[in-house]
C-alpha cells in the first residue's frame, strides 16, 4: 500500500466516508455498459445457478438454472445468455471510423465504439474466463451438441476475460476494483471487494457513517453477497428445498411452473439489490471528469474488439487451452510495456497520483524564475535550439545531474539536468536544457518554452513510446520450448493436452 493510499484510509476512518485517491476518473465509462451479475452453485466447478442482465438500470433480464448440476438446462442457459450478449456485441458493429497510419499515408478502419462489460467483483470476471474456457470448444453437432451461439459466446467472454488482465483496458471491469482506484475506504483491501460494503463507506445512507454502513451490508439477509458465491445459509434453507421441488415436479407441468416461479423469485430477491448498487456505482463513476488519456486507451480496446470481430469473421478458431512458449513470452512483454504506459498515463493526468512519484522522489514540482527561449546551441555540426529554465523547489530533487526529466504540460519535450544547486533556505534551484516539442526552426513558438512564474511538474517518467520486444518464431526455439524436434518422431499428445489445430 502507497503512502499517500495509508493516508486516505486513516483519515476516511476519522471522517467515516470513503476520502478520494484521484481527480478524475481513469477508465473509459460507456454510455450503454452490459452489466452482469452472475450467480454459480456452491459445490460445483463453475455451475452457473443464475445470472441478471442488461444494458440499462430498467432491463434487466433474469437468467435461471433450476438445476445446475443438469447438463442439458446448463447449456440452455448458455445459449440464453449468447442470445442477449451477442446481440448486445452486434449493436457496436454498425458504423467504422478511418485511422490513419504510416503518418498519415494509409488508413484502417475500426468500430467508432466497442462494447464493455461490467460485473461486480474480481470473482464475476473468473465466473466469465472458466464459463469461456468451458463453452468455447463446444460443438453444435456430434455427442452433446449445443446451440450454434454457445462456443460463439464461450470464445468471446474469453476475449473479453483476456481484455481485463490488460492495464488500462475497460472492456470488461469489475466494480470493486474501478471504484477503489478512485476512493479509499476505512477496511482492508479483502473487505473492499464486497461491494455493497464498499458502496457504503463511498455513500452511506443519510445519518450514518461509513463503518456503520459498510457493517449494515455485511449482513446477508439485508444484503445478500454480490456473487458469484451465494450465502450457506441461504442455500441450505431456501435454495435447496425450492430445487428439490423443482426435481421432484418432474412430470407435472403444473408444480413444475409453480416451482420455478419460486426458484425465479428467491432468486431474483438475491440478484436485484446487487443490480441496483451496480447501477449505484456507475452514477459516482460517471461523476467524475474523464481523464485526458482515458480516450486513448478506449481506442486501444476498439482496435481490439475490432480485430477480434474480424478473426471471428474470417472462420477463426477458439483461442487455445494454452500459450505455447513464444505466444506467452509476447504477451507477458505486451502486459508489461502496458502496465509501464498505464502507470505513467495516470500519474499525468492526476496530481493525486503525480503525488506518490513526488513523495518518492520521481517528481517534483517548481515555479519558473529564469527562462532563456532564443538560447541556440551551436557546438554541433549545426545550431540546434536549446532553450533552458531555471525551476526552484522546495521539494528533495533526487535526480542527478545530466538525467532526462519530463513534464506533463508539455509530453513532448525533453528537459535534461544542467545544473543542481541547493540553497541554505530549504530551496533547491534546477536549470534545465529543453529539447523536443519546439518545431524545427531557431526560434521556439509561443507557449512550447515555459515562461517566467510557470508552475511546472517535472518526473522521470516518460509516457513515450514503447517499442516492442524482438521473438523468434515458434519453429525456431528449440523444442524443449514448443519449437520441432531435433531427433526422433513428433511426440502425440496426450489425454491431458489434446491437439488443436488453432495452436
Amino acid at each position: 500500500m502507497s503512502t499517500l493510499r495509508a493516508l486516505a484510509k486513516a483519515q476516511a476512518v476519522a471522517a467515516g466516508l470513503a476520502q478520494p485517491v484521484a481527480t478524475v476518473r481513469h477508465l473509459h465509462l460507456s454510455d450503454r455498459p452490459l452489466v452482469v451479475v452472475p450467480l454459480a452453485m456452491a459445490g460445483e466447478a463453475n455451475a452457473p445457478l443464475a445470472a441478471m442482465v442488461g444494458a440499462a438500470r430498467d432491463e434487466a433480464r433474469l437468467l435461471v438454472v433450476p438445476q445446475p448440476r443438469n447438463r442439458d438446462q446448463r447449456f440452455a442457459f448458455a445459449a440464453e445468455l449468447a442470445g442477449i450478449v451477442l446481440l448486445y456485441l452486434d449493436s457496436f458493429r454498425g458504423v467504422s471510423e478511418a485511422v490513419p497510419v504510416d503518418r498519415g499515408k494509409d488508413v484502417r478502419y475500426r468500430y467508432v465504439d466497442a462494447p464493455q462489460l461490467l460485473v461486480p467483483n474480481p470473482a464475476g470476471i473468473t465466473f466469465l474466463r472458466l464459463f469461456g474456457r468451458s463453452t468455447r470448444f463446444r460443438r453444435p453437432d456430434g455427442d452433446y451438441p449445443v446451440h450454434p451461439s454457445v462456443p460463439l459466446l464461450g470464445r468471446w467472454l474469453t476475449f473479453f476475460a483476456e481484455r481485463a488482465e490488460h492495464p488500462g483496458s475497460a472492456a470488461l471491469v469489475a466494480m470493486t476494483e474501478a471504484l477503489t482506484l478512485h476512493w479509499a475506504t476505512g477496511q482492508s483491501a479483502v473487505e473492499d471487494l464486497h461491494l455493497p460494503a464498499l458502496l457504503g463507506w463511498l455513500d452511506p445512507p443519510p445519518g450514518s457513517i461509513g463503518a456503520e454502513a459498510a457493517a449494515w451490508a455485511e449482513d446477508p439477509e439485508v444484503c445478500p453477497p454480490a456473487g458469484p458465491a451465494t450465502d450457506p445459509d441461504f442455500d441450505n434453507r431456501r435454495l435447496a428445498p425450492a430445487m428439490a421441488a423443482y426435481v421432484e415436479a418432474d412430470g407435472d407441468p403444473a408444480a413444475r411452473s409453480a416451482a420455478y416461479a419460486e426458484l425465479e423469485r428467491l432468486l431474483r430477491g438475491q440478484l436485484t439489490p446487487t443490480w441496483e448498487l451496480m447501477w449505484r456505482g456507475v452514477g459516482l463513476l460517471r461523476a467524475l471528469p474523464s481523464g485526458a488519456r482515458v480516450a486513448g486507451r478506449w481506442d486501444g480496446d476498439k482496435d481490439a474488439f475490432t480485430g477480434y470481430a474480424e478473426y471471428v469473421d474470417d472462420g477463426g478458431g477458439p483461442q487455445p487451452r494454452r500459450d505455447g512458449a513464444v505466444a506467452a513470452a509476447v504477451r507477458l512483454h505486451r502486459l508489461e510495456r502496458a502496465l509501464t504506459s498505464y502507470a505513467v498515463q495516470r500519474a499525468y493526468d492526476d496530481p493525486l497520483v503525480m503525488a506518490e512519484h513526488r513523495l518518492t522522489g520521481e517528481a517534483f514540482v517548481g515555479d519558473v524564475t529564469l527562462a532563456d527561449p532564443k538560447r541556440v546551441d551551436d557546438t554541433g555540426k549545426r545550431p540546434v535550439l536549446r532553450p533552458r529554465i531555471q525551476v526552484v523547489t522546495t521539494e528533495p530533487v533526487l535526480v542527478p545531474v545530466g538525467a532526462t526529466l519530463y513534464s506533463p504540460a508539455r509530453p513532448g519535450q525533453k528537459a535534461k539536468v544542467v545544473f543542481l544547486t541547493p540553497g541554505a533556505d530549504g530551496k533547491t534551484e534546477v536549470v534545465l536544457e529543453l529539447s523536443g516539442g519546439m518545431g524545427r526552426g531557431l526560434t521556439a513558438p509561443p507557449g512550447t518554452v515555459p515562461e517566467v512564474g510557470e508552475r511546472l511538474c517535472f518526473t522521470t517518467l516518460s509516457d513515450a513510446f514503447l517499442p516492442a520486444g524482438n521473438f523468434p518464431a515458434t519453429e525456431e526455439t528449440p523444442w524443449t520450448h514448443g519449437g520441432p524436434p531435433t531427433v526422433g518422431p513428433v511426440p502425440e499428445s496426450g489425454d491431458g493436452d489434446p491437439a488443436e489445430e488453432w495452436t
